[in-house]
């Protein structure tokens, strides 16, 4: 299975969000999974191609826009290049089998919106899963709810993402997918 992972590309973030990409690493490589992810060496993204690799992923797809192409994660058993944010939003969405979203900042939440929207537009729902940290993502969770409610919106898929809120909830509901 392809899981695709949403994450911020940031350092030194608190030890429990740090906990929970390794925890989602290791759960990849000891179930023989492949991590995709944005191919960054920082921040969360590093941390769980780490813990993927270092729990026996043998496959570690980075993508990443060409101008980031020295920012690279190593650990990539495979490094696709794109030529802008937009295709690599479409090379990670066309991969997945999985997605999960792991706290981040606007990159992430772009793309989590854009996989959501093409799962609406292609009528094929796959799972995502929303790391919820702190209520990180509440006010996105009300507007995804709101939209849904409003006569604009056209599919009950838009609110299809299964929100938890800590490690073991993520890993439970990876482990029932």
């Amino acid at each position: 299975m392809n899981v695709v992972v949403y994450c911020s590309a940031c350092d030194d973030l608190a030890p429990e969000v740090t906990a929970m990409a390794q925890a989602l690493g290791t759960w990849i490589g000891q179930k023989g999974h492949s991590l995709v992810y944005g191919g960054v060496k920082a921040g969360l993204m590093h941390v769980t191609a780490l813990a993927a690799q270092q729990a026996g992923a043998t496959t570690i797809v980075g993508i990443v826009p060409a101008c980031f192409e020295h920012r690279a994660d190593p650990l990539c058993s495979t490094l696709l290049l794109s030529a802008n944010l937009s295709e690599r939003k479409s090379m990670l969405i066309e991969r997945g089998d999985v997605f999960v979203v792991l706290p981040g900042g606007l990159g992430t939440i772009d793309e989590w919106i854009s996989t959501l929207s093409q799962q609406v537009v292609d009528g094929k729902v796959k799972p995502i899963v929303v790391v919820n940290h702190g209520g990180m993502y509440d006010g996105v969770l009300q507007q995804l709810n709101a939209t849904a409610q409003s006569p604009f919106a056209r599919s009950p898929l838009i609110k299809a993402s299964r929100v938890v809120t800590n490690e073991r909830e993520l890993l439970e509901k990876l482990n029932n997918i």
